[in-house]
């Protein structure tokens, strides 16, 4: 096993000469250490197959849902593209910062997220360090962070950007993931690492309505964050080639696609990592 720590930023290694579907017990805790520390572990042509990826993103804890494409490419091979596509408008979306499954009542862990078919332009994966983040804040700053929390919602996002699907079930929500009827999880800006013990900024586009603040405040003083937070010397974005594995640490990382040519096929593969009710439970669902 190989290990080449990234130069330009305080996260990420790549991991050369070694077999994830066939890791010794000493290559799986040396993983599991370095992903600890540097959140975001990156596997070139790792061509993991479906079995190999779901049972490798098991190896960090229990599944919020197994291996699921991310992708423009439909059934029989239909490349969804049009503004008005559902599918379009989920991907889209994707293309703001945040962190996955805020808006349910437990944040996610991490995932796995691997590549099948690249468009030959675009749809780089960046990440934003949120440890780093928080660690350029001013004290001030600091202090008054330390004392807020937001709802986080798909709805307000997704709705936010124009990307709400376009039909409605009976009951008011819609019938794609993250759309349920619970009330918005409600977390606070900075978030205590449960693995580091390393305070972060838990923010992204999910996040709205900051208590004690107006709406249109929240808004702006949160895009205001957000904008600092992921300041171009604390990403890392990713030029995909075929068969690339990564997995990403969702608690202290937010991450984004890049716009591409929807008229090209992209399909990526996203296993997604459950967090602990322990440490990812919403406050208000505590």
């Amino acid at each position: 096993m190989h290990i080449r720590d990234l130069t330009y930023a305080e996260f990420g290694s790549v991991i050369t000469e070694i077999d994830l579907g066939n890791l010794s017990l000493e290559e799986w805790e040396r993983i599991y250490s370095l992903w600890n520390d540097r959140a975001l572990l990156i596997f070139p042509k790792a061509f993991l197959t479906k079995d190999n990826q779901d049972t490798f993103a098991k190896r960090f804890g229990a599944l919020e849902f197994p291996r699921t494409a991310i992708s423009n490419v439909g059934k029989g091979g239909k490349i969804h593209h049009e503004s008005g596509d559902d599918v379009v408008k989920v991907i889209r979306g994707n293309e703001g910062w945040h962190h996955d499954s805020t808006y349910m009542p437990v944040q996610a862990k991490g995932a796995v997220f691997t590549a099948e078919i690249i468009p030959a332009e675009g749809g780089l994966t960046g990440w934003a360090d949120m440890r780093a983040a928080y660690d350029a804040l001013d004290n001030d700053l600091r202090d008054t962070l330390s004392e807020l929390s937001a709802y986080h919602s798909y709805y307000y996002s997704q709705g936010r950007d124009g990307y709400l699907p376009s039909s409605q079930n009976d009951d008011g929500t819609y019938n794609a993931y993250g759309f349920h009827d619970g009330e918005a999880s409600l977390r606070p800006l900075v978030k205590v690492h449960p693995g580091t013990n390393r305070p972060n900024l838990l923010i992204g586009r999910h996040a709205h309505d900051i208590i004690g603040m107006e709406a249109q405040e929240s808004e702006d003083f949160l895009d205001e964050l957000n904008d600092f937070a992921c300041f171009e010397s604390r990403t890392y974005f990713h030029d995909w080639e075929e068969g690339d594995a990564v997995v990403w640490d969702n608690r202290r990382l937010m991450h984004r696609v890049t716009p591409y040519d929807m008229t090209q096929p992209r399909r990526m593969w996203h296993t997604r990592i459950a967090g602990s009710p322990d440490s990812e439970l919403a406050d208000n669902y505590r």
